[in-house]
């Protein structure tokens, strides 16, 4: 009999984290190995524990679930990556790939289709969720391609940053960067998306489904 497949969970929300956990503990073929509740913690235990796959969401505290997965994927090039989110745009999904992902499922789907994903994942095929597959294919629809997927996933992980109120300080902590640096990034990423002004570029993230919260 194979061995099961060992899979790492990443979630900061600890009843999700045993949700899930238990919907894998429940198959013969698969076995809950680490868990971590932040991104920096999942680098540290991505590398102790070395699972076949790894189920992470993508929004975390500090650094966020695209910026480990490219952490992550320049120590082991091979990492199996399922993303699990709630985020069903497609922004998301095309950064998550970019990164290095090979799965990317959201939190709204059958339980039994996350089960799938590390399946096929584990076997080197991507993964799709159908609310996400839709929302690639209608975002490539009439004018194309958001402006949003022209930026590299350090560039999509800073404006995540910027779009939660992070100072240039905190990001650059968080990222470690000078705030020289994230200052260019900030500068960059007003020119690259076309926009004038940080009201601008939240009124963006508002539009293309980035910025989830009520804004004060």
């Amino acid at each position: 009999m194979a061995r099961p497949i060992r899979i790492m969970l990443v979630d900061d929300h600890a009843i999700v984290l045993e949700g899930y956990r238990r919907l894998l503990d429940k198959q013969s073929d698969m076995e809950v190995v680490a868990e971590a509740g932040d991104g920096r913690t999942a680098y540290q235990r991505y590398k102790e524990v070395q699972p076949d796959v790894l189920v992470l969401d993508i929004s975390m505290p500090g650094r966020g679930g695209i910026d480990i997965i490219g952490q992550i994927r320049l120590w082991d090039p091979q990492a199996r990556i399922v993303v699990f989110t709630m985020h069903q745009s497609a922004v998301f999904a095309v950064h998550a790939f970019q990164a290095g992902a090979m799965g990317y499922i959201t939190k709204s789907s059958k339980p039994m289709l996350l089960v799938r994903a590390i399946t096929e994942v584990f076997a080197g095929r991507r993964a799709l969720s159908p609310d996400i597959s839709q929302e690639l294919a209608l975002s490539h629809v009439g004018a194309g391609a958001s402006a949003l997927e022209s930026l590299s996933p350090r560039e999509f992980e800073v404006l995540r940053l910027i779009l939660r109120a992070k100072t240039c300080a905190e990001i650059a902590s968080t990222l470690n960067l000078s705030p020289k640096t994230v200052a260019n990034y900030h500068y960059l990423l007003k020119q690259k998306l076309g926009v004038g002004s940080d009201i601008e570029l939240l009124y963006l993230g508002l539009r293309e489904g980035l910025v989830t919260s009520p804004v004060p």
